[in-house]
């Protein structure tokens, strides 16, 4: 089955340029997460979690494939930037959604 797992990124900066992304990363499985399951990847920076909980699971068995909803992190700039973050998941496989992308899914 094709797993999307999904994380929303944001800070709790109050500026104009305030960031905030929806991250998706993809990959065939044949085990399933639920609700409550606390999820780890090599992404995920230790500072700020040892893995994340999955917060909603849908299921399409006609295309064969899950959203997994992960628990929306909000970074304390003071840590470290929402943009080094961001790139951080991105250089272990996950990529940003487009709005446009967001609208299919």
């Amino acid at each position: 089955m094709k797993i999307n797992l999904g994380i929303f990124i944001s800070s709790n900066e109050q500026k104009e340029n305030n960031v905030g992304n929806l991250l998706m990363k993809t990959f065939e499985s044949t085990i399933r997460p639920v609700k409550g399951d606390i999820l780890d990847d090599p992404g995920f920076h230790a500072d700020y979690h040892n893995g994340y909980e999955v917060v909603k699971v849908t299921i399409n068995y006609a295309l064969n494939e899950c959203f997994v909803s992960l628990q929306p992190l909000v970074l304390e700039s003071e840590k470290m930037k929402t943009e080094t973050y961001i790139e951080r998941l991105e250089e272990y496989g996950w990529r940003i959604v487009s709005k446009e992308e967001l609208m299919n899914i």
